[in-house]
């Protein structure tokens, strides 16, 4: 089991940034939109520009594995804000899931924050 933590550990990279590079990236094209949605819940919209680098970004560097650690304890942070701001709606269902998702991706980017990147990563930071 030793020689499938490391594959492991990017392959779990991997997977946690691959969301958060998506999402980012599409904000960009989608930009107005989401600023729209920001705002309906209260959200200043000047600050889209800040999620668009935590998600892009940050998922960037979890993938690769530089200043995983840092980035995984901030992402696990985003994740349930998000979660608090975004999907307090247990009335609906759609919104449920999306609460125990972001909750469950912080819990994982937790884990990350733990046991590190791995070998197969820029830097162990």
């Amino acid at each position: 089991m030793e020689n499938l933590k490391d594959p492991s550990l990017l392959a779990g990279r991997v997977l946690l940034a691959l969301m958060f590079v998506i999402m980012g990236y599409g904000k960009i094209g989608g930009y107005d939109g989401t600023v729209g949605y920001m705002e309906s819940y209260g959200i200043p919209g000047v600050l889209l520009p800040l999620v668009i680098v935590a998600e892009l970004g940050g998922g960037l560097l979890i993938a690769v594995g530089f200043f995983s650690r840092w980035t995984a304890l901030a992402l696990a942070g985003f994740s349930v804000l998000t979660a608090l701001l975004f999907h307090l709606d247990f009335g609906d269902m759609a919104q449920k899931i999306q609460f125990l998702k972001n909750l469950s991706i912080a819990g994982g980017m937790l884990m990350l924050f733990a046991v590190g990147p791995g070998k197969y990563a820029i830097n162990d930071k």
